[in-house]
């Protein structure tokens, strides 16, 4: 298989660059070792779309989530992506805080931010958002902040891009790298693959592939971060809430989502293991007794899960992004928060990047920008639920009762551009899966539905690939097999 373009890496970053890609006339492949997109740190990602104000000026954290901030609101709107933009505030519950409001709004305003300001009146900001606490001394409002599904996002790039000529190749765990003529990427199930550029953008590995062509110049670490959600509408949350900052997190946070939870989190601990998104007891403690902070009434009662990601910290502490010493190959790496609030700015500067460095980027007069998505049946109103049940009656079975999933749009789903295959394709793709009983109750279905779908067994049937099957046989023969 031979590409012009092949990018490591199918969370955030590496979905945006193929979208943007993909409005050109080149042959372009996504490469991905997980079973789909937005598996790693994408899919445990707080949502935000950070204002501008906080990454410190002059670094690339600052440069791009400023240069995207205009972007979004278009490309969720062609992509059928949940995106609000509801605000954020910087609390500071101490009167010595206040100072720190204040060079927050110079670093802004030296970002290039001018939609925010402070307020020092507790009734004015307790009138905008009652259930803070009483003790607040000020805030730092910026009304340009916004909340996002990062993997529909992610998702949606991808599926955007496919109909626009990408190839996507999951399963796909990259193990060797050759500079030839061409690059060779060698995957470990034995597929070569020929590349004109490869575009590094493997999230918390990028340091591993980097090392492939003889690159050690960064090392990524991961910074777990916990979380802990709530059930849909059990407190009116108005805004994304911030602690005063720390040096090395934004703090535990307090936010609303597209999907109307709320959550507490995360924290920041730098770990050794890539892999370890185990929650503990005392992380959980310290997340719970941040958002108490903000939020001293929180609901614990009504918490519905927990949950970990992890972040990929550069040693400089910057986003990398940039040709290397190797001709062709380029570094998108060390994409901390924030870096959901960048990843369009990043795509379009790596586009920049490719054509300074003399690649014939052509637009292609084809290009689809929208991105059509099945109805989601519980937002529509009972006429319309009534019409389209009239269309296909699979609208008419509900799947998923929490969030009020039906058997057409989990089908859908598995018949779409980035097919799903997995229980976890299922959830991020529809949020089957995701409400308060978290697959008590349809977890079972979709497996069946999979099965019919895909012309599989149950037993071949897994929650995020090999490795994560859920049934392994019958209890009837279970039972035969122990007498």
């Amino acid at each position: 298989m031979e590409y012009d373009i092949a990018i490591i890496g199918a969370g955030i970053s590496g979905a945006a660059i193929a979208r943007e890609l993909s409005k050109y006339s080149v042959k372009t492949i996504l490469i991905e070792k997980n079973p789909s997109v937005s598996m790693g740190t994408t899919k445990a990602n707080s949502g935000i779309i950070h204002g501008g104000y906080a990454a410190k000026n002059g670094t690339n954290k600052a440069r791009f989530n400023v240069a995207s901030l205009p972007l979004f609101e278009k490309v969720c709107n062609d992509l059928n992506v949940s995106y609000s933009k509801i605000g954020s505030f910087v609390v500071a519950l101490e009167k010595d805080q206040i100072e720190k409001l204040y060079e927050l709004k110079e670093n802004g305003l030296k970002n290039g931010i001018k939609d925010f300001k402070i307020i020092e009146d507790p009734k004015k900001i307790l009138k905008m958002e009652p259930n803070l606490n009483p003790n607040v001394c000020g805030v730092l409002y910026c009304p340009g902040a916004a909340i996002i599904s990062p993997y529909e996002l992610c998702i949606n790039f991808v599926e955007n891009a496919i109909i626009n000529g990408l190839r996507f190749l999951p399963d796909s765990e990259v193990i060797e790298i050759k500079k030839e003529d061409k690059f060779k990427i060698i995957i470990r199930s034995g597929i070569e693959i020929k590349s004109n550029i490869v575009i590094n953008a493997a999230g918390l590995y990028a340091d591993k592939i980097s090392s492939l062509v003889g690159l050690d110049y960064f090392k990524i670490t991961p910074r777990k971060g916990e979380y802990v959600l709530f059930d849909k509408n059990v407190m009116k949350i108005n805004h994304i809430l911030f602690p005063v900052p720390t040096k090395i997190s934004k703090g535990i946070v307090v936010s609303p989502t597209v999907s109307n939870n709320f959550f507490v989190g995360p924290n920041a601990k730098n770990i050794d293991d890539k892999e370890d998104i185990s929650c503990t007891l005392d992380g959980l403690k310290e997340v719970i007794e941040g958002g108490k902070k903000l939020i001293p009434n929180l609901p614990l009662r009504d918490a519905i899960t927990v949950f970990a990601g992890l972040r990929a910290v550069s040693n400089n502490n910057d986003f990398i992004i940039e040709q290397t010493e190797i001709d062709g190959f380029i570094n998108v790496a060390g994409i901390q928060s924030p870096g959901l609030s960048s990843c369009l700015g990043i795509a379009v500067y790596v586009v920049d990047i490719l054509k300074n460095i003399g690649i014939n980027l052509r637009l292609k007069t084809d290009f689809i920008p929208t991105l059509d998505k099945p109805p989601h049946f519980a937002y529509l109103s009972p006429k319309d639920k009534d019409e389209l049940i009239k269309k296909d009656e699979n609208y008419g079975r509900v799947i998923c009762r929490c969030e009020t999933i039906t058997e057409a749009e989990i089908r859908a789903a598995i018949n779409s551009p980035l097919p799903a295959r997995t229980l976890d394709d299922i959830k991020f793709r529809t949020r089957a899966g995701m409400g308060r009983c978290q697959g008590g109750f349809c977890t079972s279905r979709i497996i069946s539905i999979l099965c019919d779908e895909l012309g599989k067994n149950p037993t071949e049937i897994t929650k995020h690939g090999k490795g994560s099957e859920l049934v392994i046989g019958t209890t009837k023969h279970l039972r035969r097999d122990t007498k």
